[in-house]
Order: structure tokens, then C-alpha cells, then sequence
């Protein structure tokens, strides 16, 4: 048993968990997305004041659903990288401050590879070896995850995260943010078929593509072209069927490159994490995909693909079966890559590289 009070605070949500190996046993998340819809952004300023106003509260409430007492909390855990450095440091001296009051563990947590744990929390038998889709807001990755802390990273975007370009596309077809969810509901009345996108495949300089790596700036591009041509025309821009178009060739380009990695890897499963795991699209087409390839996918629920401070605790209570420990003075980083996850843990090595 490994009980773990988790803080998520990397970005635009102020979440709180306890969690108990895979049990969740208390989970809060105070969202911001109201707040920064105005800007269609967020805004990292006003995220951090923001959760320096919600943390307490979220602290309280995990601790009321999970009906335990400071007691019985075994170690502290925190998000320390990457994402906005401001409200990361609001989540670390919080988790950091509680852990010395209390006496605790302290437990720095990358938050992709909390991403990779959102699955485990529904899937309490998942054990690697297994490939991540990690597709998220800032990311988009794959992963082969072959432990805790053991990841070798495979292929990613060379530009735009799969998140940033529904949030992009949102903004051109001027339906609103964030525009994962608002894409997803539109392509549900839209043809997919009704446009053909491409589906950015990187070259190589030898010549061919690279088999894992993607690009969705093009894409993107390409439904700005589409609109401003519909404008131009003075037609109505048929939104659901550009959304559909879109949604479903990012499904398709992500598809594509995880059921071939994985059968390049010989890995039997293909676990998605991040937010555009919640996408409907995506569902549908890797499931579909993967199983007549004869691979096993497992998405989260959908409570668990935007950020949340289950899946943090979730790989914070592994990390700490695992002995490893945080020094208090781990600093945060707005950038780390997946495969730097054991400089978090003592003896404390300076934070190098990009995400």
C-alpha cells in the first residue's frame, strides 16, 4: 500500500488526489477554462494567481472525499516539469511545504509521464512493456514505455501538438476554446470525407519519411487556405464538415504511425494518454486499426485525459515503491524530456534539454 496526496498545477487546472497505488481515493480538479476562454488562451500569469486562490480549497476537498487524515498520507508528490514555470512553482511550494509540516516524502513528478499513468488507473493490471500515444496540448509522442521511468521516445511532432491544432482550427472556423471538445462535437454532424487534408508526413534526407515523426502545421495551413477560399467566394464556410475533415485526418496520422510502431517494436499494446485521448475520432479509428493488427489499446476515462492529479499520484506512488525520493530544493522546469524522468529523483542533477 502506498498511499500518495498528489498536486497538479502545470498549467490552466488546480488539481488535487489521493491515491492508493491505482485506487483513486479522493480527486479534485478546479478548472480554469472559463477564465482564459476570453483570451482563447491561457495565460500564464492569471493561471498562477489562479491557483494560488484554489489550492487550499482542492487540498480540503481531496481530503474530505478520500476520508482519511494527514496520518495516513505516506508521501507528498507534485508536478515539477514541464509546463508554465509560474504555476508550477505555485504546485511545488505547496506540495514541498506540506511535505516538511508533515514530515513526508517528497516526490517530483514528470507530468507526461503522469500521462502515461491515467490508464493504469482504470487498467490496475496494465504492466509495460506497451507503447504510449501521448497527445496532449503542448505534445505529441510515442513512447515506448518499458518501466517506471524507463522511456525511449520513438517518433513526435516536428511542430504544432495535435492539441494546438484543434485549438488553431477552432480559432480559424471561430467556434470557440478550447477546441478539442468543440471540433469533436461539430465533426459529429460533418462529412470527414468531404475534404482531403494532408496528413504532414516528415521527408528524410536520404529520401522516404519518417516512419513515427508528424507534422500538423501543414495541416493546419491547409484548413486556413480552405476558409479564406470559402470567403472569398462569399460562400458559407461549412464548419462541420471541415471539422470532421480535420478531426478525422489527425485520427488517421496518428493511427497510422502508432499500430506501425508498435508492430515494429513487437508491443502488443498501445496506451494513449493526454487530451486528444479523449477524442471521439481518434477512438473510433486507432481502436478499429489496432485490432486488426492484433493490438490491445487502452484510452483513460475521460476524466482522466485532461490534466488531473490522480495520474500524477498514480506514477508518484510507483516512484515511491521504487525508493525514490525528491530534495526539497528539486527546482521546476518548463521544459524536460520524458527520458530525463530520473533527474527528478536524488541525487539531484541540473535539468537540461528540451521537451
Amino acid at each position: 500500500m502506498s498511499i500518495v496526496l498528489a498536486i497538479e498545477t502545470s498549467c490552466d487546472e488546480t488539481a488535487v488526489a489521493i491515491v492508493n497505488n491505482r485506487k483513486v481515493l479522493g480527486n479534485v480538479v478546479a478548472s480554469q477554462i472559463d477564465i482564459h476562454r476570453e483570451f482563447g488562451g491561457v495565460v500564464p500569469e492569471v493561471a498562477s494567481r489562479h491557483h494560488l486562490e484554489s489550492i487550499n480549497a482542492c487540498i480540503d476537498t481531496a481530503f474530505e472525499q478520500s476520508g482519511l487524515d494527514w496520518s495516513e498520507i505516506e508521501a507528498i508528490a507534485t508536478t515539477c516539469a514541464p509546463g508554465l514555470v509560474g504555476a508550477l512553482l505555485v504546485g511545488a511550494a505547496a506540495g514541498k511545504t506540506l511535505a516538511m509540516v508533515h514530515n513526508k516524502p517528497f516526490i517530483g513528478v514528470h507530468h507526461l509521464e503522469g500521462h502515461i499513468y491515467a490508464s493504469y488507473l482504470s487498467q490496475p493490471e496494465l504492466e509495460p512493456p506497451f507503447l504510449c500515444l501521448l497527445v496532449s496540448g503542448g505534445h505529441t509522442s510515442f513512447i515506448e514505455v518499458r518501466g517506471c521511468g524507463e522511456y525511449e521516445l520513438l517518433g513526435e511532432t516536428r511542430d504544432d501538438a495535435a492539441g494546438e491544432a484543434f485549438d488553431k482550427v477552432a480559432r480559424l472556423l471561430k467556434v470557440g476554446y478550447p477546441g478539442g471538445p468543440v471540433i469533436d462535437r461539430l465533426a459529429k454532424t460533418g462529412d470527414p470525407q468531404a475534404f482531403k487534408l494532408p496528413e504532414g508526413r516528415i521527408s528524410l534526407p536520404g529520401g522516404g519519411y519518417h516512419p513515427y515523426d508528424c507534422s500538423f502545421s501543414g495541416l493546419k495551413t491547409a484548413v486556413l487556405r480552405l476558409v479564406q477560399q470559402f470567403e472569398t467566394e462569399g460562400k458559407a464556410v461549412p464548419v462541420a464538415d471541415i471539422a470532421a475533415s480535420f478531426q478525422y485526418t489527425v485520427a488517421q496520422a496518428l493511427t497510422k504511425r502508432a499500430v506501425r510502431c508498435a508492430g515494429d517494436r513487437q508491443l502488443q499494446t498501445i496506451v494513449v494518454g493526454g487530451g486528444v485521448a479523449a477524442n471521439s475520432g481518434l477512438r473510433e479509428i486507432l481502436t478499429a486499426a489496432a485490432a486488426a493488427a492484433g493490438i490491445q489499446v487502452y484510452f483513460p476515462p475521460l476524466k482522466f485525459c485532461t490534466d488531473n492529479a490522480a495520474m500524477i499520484a498514480c506514477a508518484a506512488a510507483e516512484h515511491f515503491q521504487k525508493g525514490d525520493r525528491s530534495r526539497l530544493d528539486l527546482p521546476v522546469a518548463s521544459r524536460l524530456p520524458i527520458t530525463q524522468v530520473q533527474t527528478l529523483y536524488a541525487p539531484l542533477v541540473p535539468l537540461k534539454g528540451k521537451s
